[in-house]
């Protein structure tokens, strides 16, 4: 899950810039990153992660005195797609497939919508954030490279690993570092927060899922994730 090779305009588009933080989610990322968890959830997970739930509402990734790295995932439509072409270890399909197929899409394609993998399934330790009130294909913000952006949960980890996103989001957060299906980052900065509630979930008309595009998609869910940033 990481990758190299030109990334045609047309699959990703012209790549949204990144929001300005909140001050109050720029406090909770300071506050936060030093330490470690006092409310675990589950982990530590390979890398040194853990589930963490010290934010009312929220939960997020956690490392011992730092948040978490960003490998690249391109499971789903379009696996070898541009900068995908060169995964090791991409998947067909992601694992919510059969509710976004309802949403008029084969599949999410890691080229063009920006999701996050959260949850870990299939080896131990092991973390269903689903029993935890987080719900699938809900909107999540992601703190990186000092700036705020917007994306769905729409992967599982089928082993041990975390900190990890779809290319597109890799792109959002890192426009300069190169990223690929077999080339993630890998300092340990980055803030996943998921959130709990059935309000935070698009469904078929609350985002646009047939972007083309991933600035377009990543407009579509900026009014739910600033709602649920605005209320942490």
């Amino acid at each position: 899950m990481r990758s190299a090779t030109v990334i045609t305009l047309a699959a990703l588009g012209s790549l949204a810039s990144g929001y300005q933080l909140p001050a109050k989610l720029k406090s909770l990322y300071d506050q936060h990153k030093s330490g470690s968890c006092s409310k675990k959830l589950a982990g530590p997970f390979n890398g040194g992660a853990s589930y963490c739930g010290d934010i009312n509402g929220a939960i997020f990734l956690k490392g011992n005195g730092n948040y978490d790295n960003m490998d690249i995932d391109c499971d789903g439509a379009n696996r070898t797609g541009g900068a995908c072409a060169n995964d090791p270890s991409g998947q067909g399909e992601t694992s919510f497939k059969d509710t976004v197929k309802t949403y008029g899409i084969p599949d999410l394609d890691a080229n063009v919508h920006p999701y996050i993998v959260f949850g870990n399934e299939g080896a131990s330790p092991s973390f269903n954030p689903q029993a935890h009130g987080i719900k699938p294909l809900s909107v999540m913000a992601v703190v990186c490279n000092g700036q705020l952006h917007y994306g769905i949960w729409g992967d599982t980890n089928g082993f041990t690993s975390t900190g990890e996103a779809s290319l597109s989001m890799g792109k959002l957060c890192f426009p300069n570092e190169h990223l690929t299906g077999n080339n993630g980052h890998d300092p340990k900065d980055v803030l996943y927060i998921a959130f709990t509630g059935a309000d935070t979930v698009p469904g078929k008309n609350g985002a646009n899922w047939k972007a083309k595009n991933t600035d377009d998609f990543a407009k579509s869910i900026k009014s739910l994730g600033d709602k649920l940033v605005g209320r942490l």
